[in-house]
């Protein structure tokens, strides 16, 4: 959709004028005149969404939808302007096709909406804690488990993909070159699908201990603090979770 010359904005008169046309006699040419005066203020909307990767033409057309939405839905009695109703029903259309079409490996929608929670606050909580939040940080902030924070983490991780004929910052080559060689990181991958094995082997306080002591990087004294045990009692489950890690990982790798 696109504006006509004499598009502008509209004043809260032209705006009154227009949708008493459209109600008392359902006139088409008032509907056109008024999606057509108010596709600056969907222009405007839209900026604020360019630059995660879709074309602003895009976004512009989609929430020409939503002001079509607006303009059908409004209801004169409620005593605010067109304008005012029309502005999150645009920024809600546009936000519904970005969730929808601009994951490179479409996730779960439940899986979306939780990426999308972890963005806004690791940002947040970024900005209150001076540093990047760990996955604890995260989780204890949503009320919800590391893991499911660590899935939502993986799922943002997919919203968008690197064209395969980008150039590769080392040399003139593009990553679709390296397509079909051996990737030296298979074997690490192996290894980390064997030690996810090992930890679902493990209590679930133990594989806590684990992962804060080796993927965070807490000291057992930081650990006891969180847990609220002594630092010799995180010490001792920490070698026996270690232990008892090997052993699994042993014996899934006998049975591999």
């Amino acid at each position: 959709m696109t504006e006509s010359p004499r598009s502008s904005t509209l004043s809260a008169s032209e705006e009154r004028a227009l949708l008493a046309r459209l109600r008392t006699s359902a006139d088409p040419a008032a509907r056109t005149e008024l999606i057509e005066r108010m596709l600056p203020l969907v222009r405007q909307i839209a900026r604020g969404y360019a630059g995660g990767g879709e074309p602003l033409d895009d976004l512009i057309q989609v929430g020409s939808v939503g002001l079509v939405k607006a303009i059908d839905r409004f209801d004169t009695t409620r005593g605010v302007r067109l304008s005012t109703y029309a502005g999150p029903t645009i920024s809600g259309e546009i936000k519904r096709h970005l969730r929808d079409h601009s994951w490179s490996v479409r996730p779960p929608r439940d899986l979306q909406d939780r990426a999308a929670l972890v963005r806004a606050e690791t940002s947040r909580l970024g900005a209150e804690l001076g540093r990047s939040p760990t996955v604890g940080d995260l989780a204890t902030s949503m009320g919800c488990s590391e893991e499911s924070v660590l899935d939502a983490i993986q799922a943002g991780r997919a919203y968008a993909a690197t064209s395969l004929d980008a150039p590769r910052a080392t040399d003139d080559q593009t990553l679709l070159d390296e397509v079909g060689a051996e990737d030296p990181a298979f074997e690490r991958a192996e290894l980390r699908d064997l030690v996810r094995k090992g930890l679902d082997a493990l209590p679930l306080r133990e594989r806590r201990i684990v992962l804060l002591y080796v993927v965070e990087g807490q000291s057992q004294r930081e650990i006891a603090a969180t847990a609220g045990i002594s630092q010799m009692h995180v010490s001792r489950l920490l070698r026996d979770a270690l232990a008892a890690l090997r052993s699994a990982l042993a014996a899934v790798d006998e049975r591999s």
